[in-house]
């Protein structure tokens, strides 16, 4: 299938894309879906069960959260973040849910929304939706997956769901197909094009340059939304270990001290706010925008803050190309490999982010389609193996410092890339099928389970 880079770059809330974003997307079609095949009196009840990933992190993840938001009605793009919490609260207390077709049904979700460690076949993240009318008779049972970013599939059939409605049916759609890295280096030089030109020809399949510009600053205004957010919030993340926000006072700090040329460390020290801010906002549930993930996604706005902070030719139409070439390196990742942490670990999140935050910065410093290729490939070797072990299932530790640390290793990345003539011995292809291989190898336990590494060894009071 072929992508846009507005299915990569979506605007949603926290604190997870294939746990928070997914799900709720998944719950949105469903409830429709029912609506249109059912008489809306014969509902009486919905049961949703959450398969593997999702049942064994679920929890941590808000998963619960955003299936009865989604059964609701809203959409992660355009729900109140505020009330959410409201909104919920008062499922629990009254046992009564208003289905987004304005019927109100008894639910309880203590029972009805259940959590199974065994996962599906075809994908580590999978949810069961069922509606029964009042004499307990199925009338229907819908299976969806969510495969990272807040992509959602029909397990069912994959080629009639509302949730690909978006996506061109194949890369022959669109005027320069991107099947690889070579092939994108092939037609940037065929072409005399940057990696941006070709996402931009492309993208005009779906909408014209205008609305192709629009799309992007509302991207990038969305991610600054965002930031400034978690430097104006202070107090502790939701859930038991009561991890302390740390973006406001670094922000705070770091504001009222001159910016010494001869003290490189204030750079990483803005870096770190950067990625810490939209992170912790993440963790919150806030509105973030999926980079290509939700657990990533403090990674390619911090490291645009920092072109536009510390880079004197700096400018809009920069952010834009940044976002254009990071989608292309996205794109090759979602088609060749995965960008789900519940199927590869970490690295096919906060790996895959640096990656295309290495090759953004990489072109607007004046990189060559080489160099980009060769930016990105760093980004990612040095990530591969990188385990998905979110403590108590909460996307806090190690996650929010693990993106400001990807921030900083993006731009060294993009440094080392530039300083060089784009020549170098592994391909980003031959990294993205090692990092594919990689997470085929891991255990299942170091796959968003939170049954190995920190977060078995780390256990909530």
């Amino acid at each position: 299938m072929a992508i846009s880079t507005f299915d990569l770059f979506k605007v949603g809330i926290g604190p997870s894309s294939s746990h928070t974003v997914g799900p709720m997307r998944a719950a949105c079609t469903f409830v429709h879906v029912l609506s249109e095949a059912t008489p809306a009196g014969a509902i009486a009840r919905v049961i949703v069960t959450l398969h593997g990933s999702l049942g064994a992190t679920g929890k941590g993840h808000g998963s619960d959260k955003a299936v009865l938001l989604g059964l609701m009605g809203h959409q992660p793009d355009t729900v109140d973040v505020d009330a959410t919490d409201k909104w919920v609260d008062d499922v629990h207390r009254t046992c009564q849910l208003r289905l987004a077709s304005g019927l109100k049904i008894g639910f309880n979700p203590k029972t009805d929304v259940r959590f199974v460690r065994k996962p599906f076949a075809e994908h580590a993240n999978g949810m069961t939706f069922q509606a029964f009318d009042a004499r307990g008779n199925e009338l229907l049972n819908k299976r969806y997956l969510s495969v990272g970013g807040g992509f959602i599939l029909n397990a069912d059939s994959a080629t009639d769901s509302r949730a690909t409605a978006r996506i061109a049916p194949d890369t022959t759609a669109l005027p320069i197909p991107i099947t690889s890295a070579d092939a994108l280096l092939q037609h940037c030089n065929t072409h005399h094009m940057s990696m941006a030109d070709v996402m931009r020809v492309n993208e005009r399949y779906w909408r014209d340059d205008q609305s192709i510009d629009e799309a992007l600053d509302h991207i990038w205004h969305t991610m600054q939304a965002c930031m400034q957010r978690g430097f104006t919030t202070e107090g502790t993340l939701p859930g038991p270990f009561g991890v302390k926000r740390r973006a406001a006072k670094l922000h705070r700090d770091l504001s009222v001290q001159p910016i010494e040329a001869h003290e490189p460390t204030q750079t990483m020290d803005w870096v770190n706010a950067f990625a810490l801010a939209v992170s912790e906002e993440n963790a919150a549930g806030g509105r973030v925008v999926t980079a290509p993930t939700n657990g990533a996604a403090g990674i390619i706005p911090a490291t645009i803050a920092y072109y536009l902070k510390f880079t004197p030719a700096a400018s809009p139409t920069g952010v834009r190309t940044f976002l254009l070439t990071a989608s292309a390196i996205g794109m090759l990742y979602k088609r060749n490999a995965s960008i789900s942490g519940a199927e590869v670990g970490c690295q096919g999140e906060v790996g895959v982010a640096c990656s295309m935050a290495a090759a953004g910065l990489c072109a607007i410093l004046g990189g060559t389609p080489a160099q980009v290729e060769n930016a990105a490939e760093i980004g990612m070797e040095h990530h591969l193996g990188l385990t998905c072990d979110p403590v108590g299932g909460l996307v806090q530790i190690p996650c929010i410092e693990r993106n400001a640390m990807a921030s900083v290793t993006a731009i060294t990345a993009a440094r080392l890339a530039l300083r060089g003539t784009g020549e170098h011995h592994v391909s980003l292809d031959q990294v993205i099928k090692t990092m594919k291989e990689t997470g085929a190898d891991m255990q299942l336990k170091y796959k968003e389970t939170a049954r190995g590494g920190l977060a078995l060894n780390i256990v909530a009071c």
